[in-house]
């Protein structure tokens, strides 16, 4: 099997990320918040996916409920500003 999968925030879309999870990858995003880098683990284990912050584990029942983490917490591409052209 692969090894951890290392990203920045932002470089992948949120179809390629829960791919990559429902593949097995464990991705490790490095990301900047508050003037210092991150680094946040996504992982899935056939049933439930983990994100695990700095702060806290957070843990999401559904693809569904992941998809929105990842949206909501910047970790993948902010696909509405790549189709606005301005």
């Amino acid at each position: 099997m692969d090894g951890p999968l290392q990203i920045t925030a932002g470089e992948l879309d949120e179809d390629s990320i829960l791919e990559a999870l429902q593949d097995g990858r464990r991705i490790l995003l490095t990301m900047t918040m508050l003037g210092a880098e991150h680094q946040v683990a996504l992982r899935y284990d056939g049933s439930v996916y983990y994100c695990d912050t700095p702060t806290r584990l957070h843990r999401h029942e559904s693809e569904q409920e992941m998809r929105t983490c990842v949206r909501n917490m910047g970790y993948a591409t902010d696909e509405s500003a790549a189709s606005d052209p301005e």
